[in-house]
């Protein structure tokens, strides 16, 4: 399927050397917005009309030419083969619709969502994301902030904990005091001051470093990206098949690449026992129950608790390296495929505002949901002789 969404749905087209690439935003609330793209409908003297709106983007630099190899061979993790397997043919060049440049109709340049989304054209999705997010900005006052936390075997030191013994009941916490504090601290600017979009100097200088030996080698590396959500409103998501974190892993494992999702501690909150695990309930200063450590990432039972939600996705090596590679053709004959065009080293980088875009999404799809519930609840008699924990007073939304 080409469609995300259910109130706030998102469907996007093309392949990755056809004439155009683009997307169709339906659901999104009317608002006075800038055209930085071909808007091809939905919008009218720079406002937004409430109707589907259509994107745009031309394919400018179509090298067709340097896939010619894709006639005889399937290229190595790539999905030349599996597409041909599931639907009788395939696209002569590139990736089709599995390329990254599919990905512009979530984040092309709409808005500007960073600085640095103008040049993210081919292979981001901007513009369904940039849509979302300003209404979450406006509306709701939600941010979102992703960066790279790791390439290849290098982390940020913030997720490093103290070695732990092997009892159970002598581990550490889940995640570092440091890793809690940039959660709730990192911004976009700090981001965007190092070309890794990891923000701490030593560890990027490294990350720089493992991705020039990754292309001098004519090879390439993974890595992770995190990302942070806050000022989300409690009450989001829709258990049990569409729990909140159920739908964020759906947005983020279609990211090409993606090969990996956690939220919360995640994989290192197994390793902790429940009694340092639990997030006890403590009263904020807005009056409203929270949680001393958010070990859940702002989800419990799938359902949003207002805390700051955050989450990581893995991507792979990319798969397209300039190595001569033993493989087979489609026939099954033994060969070497020499892989032309264009190659990244490394796409973690280039994946944050992606991430971001997806993560926006979500959010507001969920927020559209949940509003057209609390309005059709809203429209009912005040529900009597129940006690106060059963019920919550009535709102005119979220």
């Amino acid at each position: 399927m080409s469609t995300y969404g259910k109130i706030f749905r998102v469907t996007t087209y093309g392949e990755s050397h056809c004439a155009s690439v683009g997307a169709i935003i339906d659901g999104c609330p009317p608002r006075d917005e800038k055209d930085l793209v071909h808007l091809q409908s939905g919008t009218e003297r720079g406002v937004t009309l409430g109707t589907p709106i259509g994107l745009l983007v031309k394919n400018e630099d179509q090298r067709p030419h340097d896939y010619s190899e894709t006639d005889l061979y399937p290229r190595p993790s790539h999905a030349d083969y599996t597409y041909l397997e599931k639907y009788g043919i395939k696209a002569s060049s590139g990736g089709g619709r599995s390329s990254a440049r599919e990905t512009i109709g979530l984040l092309g340049s709409f808005f500007p969502l960073r600085s640095y989304a103008l040049r993210l054209s081919k292979p981001g999705r901007v513009a369904a994301g940039a849509i979302a997010e300003k209404y979450l900005k406006l509306a709701y006052g939600i941010e979102i902030v992703a960066f790279v936390s790791s390439v290849g075997k290098i982390h940020l030191p913030s997720f490093v904990t103290s070695p732990s013994g092997e009892d159970d009941d002598e581990a550490q916490d889940a995640l570092s005091e440091e890793f809690r504090h940039l959660i709730k601290t990192i911004t976009r600017e700090e981001v965007d001051k190092f070309s890794t979009r990891c923000p701490h100097p030593e560890t990027s200088e490294r990350m720089t470093q493992r991705i020039i030996r990754a292309k001098d080698a004519q090879d390439s590396i993974g890595g992770t990206v995190t990302c942070v959500i806050r000022n989300v409103p409690s009450g989001l998501g829709e258990p049990v098949f569409d729990k909140f974190e159920a739908r964020l892993a759906h947005a983020m494992l279609s990211i090409p690449a993606t090969k990996a999702f956690e939220i919360g501690s995640g994989f290192k909150g197994t390793e902790v026992p429940g009694s340092k695990h639990n997030d006890a309930f403590v009263r904020r200063a807005d009056g409203k129950l929270g949680t001393v450590t958010n070990w859940s990432g702002g989800i419990q039972g799938g359902i949003t608790n207002g805390e700051d939600i955050y989450f990581r996705i893995g991507f792979k090596s990319p798969a397209t390296i300039s190595q001569g590679q033993k493989t087979a053709q489609y026939d099954g004959t033994p060969g070497e495929l020499a892989a032309r065009g264009r190659h990244d080293p490394c796409v973690v980088p280039r994946a944050v505002p992606i991430v971001e875009a997806m993560a926006a999404i979500v959010v507001l799809d969920q927020l559209l949901i949940q509003n057209s519930r609390k309005t059709a609840a809203n429209l009912l008699p005040v529900l009597t002789g129940l006690p106060p924990s059963m019920v919550q007073p009535k709102s005119p939304g979220v």
